[in-house]
């Protein structure tokens, strides 16, 4: 395929680069200078979807994607794919899909998890949204870039799970921090926890794939001095995306709430930023009760 690809950073570098390598035909944009094995690099974002059969984005934000698509989908032509995988919110993801079957062209959302090493190693999940004639138009393309593709439903649905997910994520990470912090205070072994409750009713993915406590479990950000594997500023994204979402949906998430207040005061207000989101361990350590 001769793909445009269009934002080439932590993340899209990678995965453009190994669409590069499988074989397939890859103009790239990025707002830096950027140089990516394999990617032939154009002026403008205009230029990268010209005669595409799929255009990719990967972009920061929902009005950051709105103003890419106000270019690239006049330059594309009728029967072409966006494939946007950024995570934004559902609205601007729903919009896009519109705007982008209007001009006859087939539409995927498809954010990704599996951060920077998954990127690279080709081993991201797509969570997609859209018609399944625009998903099977990429699906070669998730099987380069990732291990797993899930089709959600129609447009926006593969942001909202996205979001879900996350939602999830951030409020057990809290929540296996402050255990982790209890248990300091009660003078139970940080190992013995571990081995208890990675085993037992406590089992969660922060716990037992992500542990936040340095040299318990399997490797993770907190045995390399919380050096961003998934950055803070990142999970605090995504929950304000939930709590959008859960706004614009009337939908009560009382714990998804109180997670992004804390990671808001945690980035903003104390050290939190530049930091994995699993650093929340620390800084329970230091706090006592209110």
């Amino acid at each position: 395929m001769r793909i445009g690809f269009i934002g080439l950073g932590n993340m899209g570098g990678p995965m453009a680069a190994n669409l590069a390598k499988a074989g397939h035909e890859v103009i790239g944009f990025d707002m830096a200078d950027v140089a990516i094995d394999g990617v032939r690099l154009v002026a403008s974002a205009t230029a990268a979807a010209t005669d595409a059969d799929v255009v990719i984005t990967m972009l920061p934000n929902g009005a950051i994607l709105r103003a890419v698509a106000n270019d690239v989908i006049p330059a594309m032509r009728a029967g072409a794919t966006l494939l946007d995988c950024s995570t934004v919110d559902v609205d601007s993801a729903r919009a896009v899909a519109a705007q982008a079957e209007a001009a006859g062209l087939l539409a995927v959302d498809a954010p990704v998890s599996g951060g920077i090493g998954g990127a690279a190693g080709g081993t991201l999940t797509f969570m997609a949204g859209g018609g399944a004639e625009a998903f099977a138009s990429v699906a070669p393309l998730f099987d380069i870039m990732g291990q797993k593709a899930v089709h959600c439903g129609d447009a926006g649905a593969g942001q909202a799970a996205k979001i879900c997910n996350n939602m999830i994520l951030g409020v057990t990470m809290i929540a296996t921090c402050e255990a982790f912090a209890l248990a300091d205070k009660l003078g139970l072994d940080r190992q013995k926890m571990f081995d208890v409750v990675s085993t037992s009713s406590g089992y969660s993915w922060s716990m037992n794939a992500y542990c936040p406590a340095p040299g318990v479990g399997p490797q993770s950000p907190a045995d390399n001095g919380y050096v961003p594997g998934f950055a803070a500023e990142l999970m605090l994204k995504d929950l304000r995306l939930s709590q959008q979402a859960a706004g614009s949906a009337d939908a009560d998430t009382p714990m998804g709430a109180l997670a992004e207040a804390l990671y808001t005061q945690f980035v903003e207000d104390e050290d939190g930023a530049g930091r994995d989101f699993s650093a929340m361990l620390p800084r329970f350590e230091k706090r006592n009760r209110a």
